[in-house]
């Protein structure tokens, strides 16, 4: 289902998207940047804790991924396991392994043919590959319960080919009908709309988020600090987003939303109870989410006002990983904006999900505006140069996001999300897809809305397998 609270949790600093190249299986979305994909917004569910439950299905609670790593030589794919979980009441604490295989296999596979003197390799020489520290990265999660509403978690990541290490501490607490969250990383992984990835050194962030009222108003407040230069991870040639440029903000928005069904067929007894040759069995949907057909349209509008309390106009060295080269990002910051975005969502559903084959299929479209103010002012442009605009604003252009999915068989869901910008790429006039994910995913009745996601994203070529619960 399209989730319209992206719309107003993409302008914080807080917003996870999916993201196979830390343990933690997270990336932060960027400020400012168009509204990431629904398919590719992380689980609710810690890392450590999905996989906890996935290794129950997996050989040897082996989970794979594949994702591009800083030397080619040690191959996309790789192989994460939960190696330690001690818990009690109130403490738990996860040690997640990975090890990329391609590399260990191919110095093998070259000790053995590349001899010389046709000698048969020693144990000891096979056993000092599996001791190259290149091939491992090792995380390390714990979390504190202070009290029944307050918790503290503290994470740690270091990978072999990289020096350095990824930490984070996040204290949480819960309102009546508020929520406060302080979180602080070193460094903190960022990704754009390009599928590019950003290390700032330091992001702290303090933010109280109200829930959805009945009137479907809902507010965030919050205050934003950014330390150091922002790192180019995998991006060439590109200047670092405003947003991550050090300074410290402070945000507050709001936002209403609404939905009304056009039709639905209600839940009855009768879908819940089949008769069978040995008497009444209880059959509910594979997915509670996804139990009636119907059809709805739904929207969100919003507003945010932001303000920087350091100067952002001078230029900022952004290191590019790789070559050690640097460039200038001459963008300009302003210290005071307000903005407005909404989003226009039509769905349709056939299926109640409760049948073998052809029980599902489910489209999401939605119109996205992330900044009235970009729009407008291109608007009054006259669209004389859309190419340009976007380029400098990719903000300016509307976009329409789809979601297809249908049943296979069962439980097995094929998806596909996608994002389509009505700019147009220079050379060439007219809407164009910026982004899509493939994504097949086992739903689990036992837990309502749960369901096993193995995704891939063939503009980041990135893939990864998830836990995710009660996503909509």
């Amino acid at each position: 289902m399209a989730n319209l609270r992206t719309a107003m949790d993409s302008a914080f600093w807080d917003l996870n998207v999916s993201s196979p190249l830390t343990l933690e299986g997270s990336a932060k979305a960027i400020p400012g940047d168009p509204f990431p994909l629904d398919g590719a917004r992380a689980s609710r569910a810690l890392r450590i804790q999905q996989l906890s439950l996935l290794g129950t299905g997996f050989p040897l609670g082996i989970i794979p991924s594949c994702s591009p790593a800083s030397h080619k030589d040690s191959g996309s794919f790789s192989l994460q396991s939960l190696l330690l979980r001690p818990a009690t009441s109130n403490w738990w604490l996860g040690v997640i392994g990975q090890i990329r295989p391609k590399k260990l296999i191919s110095s093998i596979k070259a000790e053995f043919f590349t001899n010389d003197e046709l000698e048969v390799p020693t144990f000891k020489d096979a056993a000092r590959h599996f001791l190259d520290k290149s091939l491992y990265s090792v995380g390390l999660c714990t979390e504190f319960l202070l009290t029944p509403a307050s918790s503290v978690k503290l994470s740690t990541e270091g990978d072999g080919e990289k020096k350095g290490r990824r930490s984070k501490v996040m204290l949480s607490h819960e309102l009546p009908y508020h929520d406060i969250t302080l979180e602080a990383a070193w460094p903190e992984l960022f990704i754009d709309h390009k599928g590019q990835y950003w290390d700032v050194p330091e992001s702290i962030s303090l933010d109280l988020s109200s829930l959805v009222s009945e009137s479907g108003l809902r507010y965030r407040v919050g205050i934003h600090k950014n330390s150091g230069h922002p790192q180019a991870v995998n991006a060439v040639d590109d200047e670092a987003p405003t947003s991550l440029m050090p300074g410290l903000c402070a945000k507050a928005a709001f936002s209403y939303e609404k939905s009304r069904d056009l039709w639905r067929q209600k839940e009855t007894q009768n879908d819940l109870m089949v008769k069978k040759d040995r008497g009444w069995f209880w059959r509910p949907s594979y997915d509670v989410r996804l139990k009636e057909p119907h059809a709805a349209v739904s929207g969100i509008f919003g507003g945010s006002f932001a303000a920087w309390f350091q100067d952002g106009h001078s230029p900022v060295a952004v290191e590019l990983r790789g070559d050690g080269n640097t460039s200038s990002s001459t963008k300009k910051r302003s210290p005071v904006s307000a903005d407005f975005f909404g989003s226009i969502c039509y769905r349709f559903q056939h299926g109640k999900f409760r049948e073998l084959y052809g029980d599902l299929t489910r489209i999401d479209a939605h119109l996205d505006i992330g900044s009235a103010s970009a729009l407008a002012k291109r608007v009054v442009n006259g669209f004389k140069s859309s190419s340009a605009n976007s380029a400098i604003d990719p903000m300016s252009s509307p976009r329409i996001n789809l979601i297809f999915q249908q049943q296979v068989v069962g439980p097995i869901v094929f998806r596909v999300d996608s994002r389509v910008s009505l700019a147009s790429l220079p050379g060439k006039r007219g809407p164009h897809i910026e982004d899509f994910i493939y994504s097949l995913s086992y739903s689990l009745r036992l837990l309502q809305s749960g369901k096993v996601v193995a995704w891939y994203s063939p503009k980041r070529k990135e893939g990864m397998i998830e836990l995710r619960v009660f996503e909509f």
